[in-house]
This record gives structure tokens, sequence and C-alpha cells, in this order.
């Protein structure tokens, strides 16, 4: 049996029940794998964590993937897994109706005061056509609690807010949100959950991690064909009461998130390295065939028959 540490992006969460339904049906056992799930203290700490041995994999999104390794940090990104739409949630009682009116507002987002808010409303702002000044925002900090801020009055706008969360929880809090997604207003679409490991990690695990992604298929196969099943597993697992409506919304949402295709491109990395260069979040663009693989992302036909 080979010890396996997945270090999750937050607390367990829908976004992770695929996981979930392999544990529970003893897939991961089967396969040879002892995995322990860990929920990390900080929402951005797994490069780090998988550095000083602390895990073995970890799931991030690609914005942080691109972000890490033009810091210097040695990472690779193996797999995608989820894909939602993400953006910013705003107020509409604010007179916000389209993406310029956002100029100079308060901005919700956890890196606060840093330049990531404003670097993405900014982006959506200029393909509006408005002016984008980032000294004009007030910028707000309530970590990762976006409905909590606009339902507060602390802010205006939230980002990164994600579709099969945030909005669902602000309309069934009857919040009057409205919702501008990355993919339509000139951000690469980086709200996507993936798995990143060491390069170091990945040559010595690979046949590991192979295994794993095959068990993480099973699972997302669960919750797509068999939802309700996929949903009580994982309402127990979490200890979520059954008449829990909003987590049970949640979850509605979340099910079409999972994808069967694990692959990302070189091009989208390109992308997005382009525009956070543009928006001076890093310096320079890196290769990014040095920190995404699709080697064990595309199935190994031969691999599968062997096993």
């Amino acid at each position: 049996m080979t010890s396996l540490r997945l270090g999750l992006e937050w607390f367990l969460n829908p976004d992770h029940t695929p996981l979930l339904v392999a544990q529970a049906h003893g897939w991961f056992e089967a396969a040879g794998i002892d995995l322990t799930l860990i929920e990390p203290e900080e929402h951005l700490d797994a490069v780090d964590a998988i550095a000083e041995g602390a895990m073995d994999l970890a799931i991030t999104e690609p914005l942080h993937l691109a972000e890490d390794c033009a810091d210097g940090h040695s990472a690779v990104g193996i797999t995608r897994f989820l894909h939602t739409n993400g953006g910013v949630m705003y107020r509409t009682d604010t007179g916000i109706s389209r993406p310029r009116d956002m100029a100079g507002t308060r901005i919700q987002y956890p890196g606060a005061p840093g330049p990531g808010g404003p670097a993405i409303v900014g982006t959506m702002i200029e393909a509006d056509g408005g002016p984008y000044d980032p000294d004009a925002f007030t910028r707000v900090n309530r970590g990762f609690y976006h409905t909590d801020a606009l339902a507060d009055d602390a802010a205006d706008v939230a980002t990164l807010a994600f579709y099969n969360f945030e909005m669902v929880e602000a309309r069934h809090r009857s919040l009057d949100v409205g919702f501008f997604a990355l993919k339509d207003w000139g951000i690469p679409d980086f709200c996507q959950l993936i798995l990143i490991t060491t390069p170091e990690r990945l040559d010595a695990q690979q046949e590991t991690f192979a295994r794993f992604l095959r068990v993480l298929r099973r699972g997302i196969d669960v919750v797509h064909q068999r939802p309700e099943e996929a949903r009580q597993i994982y309402f127990t697992r979490t200890d979520t009461d059954p008449d829990d409506t909003l987590m049970r919304a949640i979850f509605e949402a979340t099910v079409p998130c999972f994808t069967h295709d694990f692959s990302m491109t070189t091009r989208y990395y390109e992308q997005l390295e382009a525009w956070l260069v543009r928006r001076g979040l890093i310096d320079a663009p890196q290769q990014p065939l040095t920190y995404w693989t699709n080697v064990l992302a595309l199935p190994d036909p031969a691999r599968a028959m062997a096993h």
C-alpha cells in the first residue's frame, strides 16, 4: 500500500466529491493507495507544502500555478478535474449593470490590498470601454467570504466568485446580485481546479499518480451518472444536514462542473501568462511546458489495458 497525501485548496466541499465517492467505495485501497486528504491552514500554501514534504499532491488553480512558477517555485500541473464559471459577483443595487460601471467601486478579494482584484476588475472595465484607474478602488479583504462582504455592504463587487458556490449562496440569501464571467470580458478562464506536484515527485511517483487518476475518473463517473448516490456520500462524510437546502443547491450546481478531459493546452497557459504580464502580476512569461504536462492527463491505452 502506497501512502499518498493530497492537499485540498480549501475546506472539504462539493468540489471534492469524486474523491469522497472513491474513498467510500474502497477504490483507492483496491488500487494500492492509502489516501490522506489534508485541509491546509492557508488557501495558497500548496507549493511550499509539497516542497517541504508535507504533501505529495495538491489541488490549486491555474492562476496560482503560473504565478508560483514565475516566482521561482518548482511545481508541475498534471491534471484538471473541475471547470466552473468564475468571475466577479456584484450588487445590482449599486448602479452596476455592465463592467465599466465597476470603476471606482469597493472590491472584495482575499489578497487585498494586493494587485489581483483591481487587475481582474480593471480588465473587465477596459474590455467594456471604460477607464481603469487601479488607485480609484477601495480594496476590501473579508477572506473568502465574498457573499458576506456584499450582504454586509462592505463591498460593491467580489472576485473571484465561483458561480456554483457564491452565486448560489447569494441568491439563496435573497441578495440581488449579478455576475460578469472572466471568459466574457478579456480574462483567461482560470476558475478551474488542477492537481500539482513537483517534477521530482512526478518522476518518483508517476505510476502511483496514474493509479490515483484512474480512481478519480471513476469517482467523477459516479457524480455524473449517479448524482443522488454521490450527494448522499458527500453529506454523510461532511456530516451535512440532508435537509440543508443551500448545500443541496450548491451540490447540484457543482455536479456539471466535473470534467472528463483532464488535459490542458500550452496555448491556454501562454494566454494566461500574457495577461499576468500585462497586468503586472508576474514579471515575464515562463515556458509553459516546464510546469504543465499531459503525460498522465491523457489516458495511455496500453496502461489502461494492463489494469
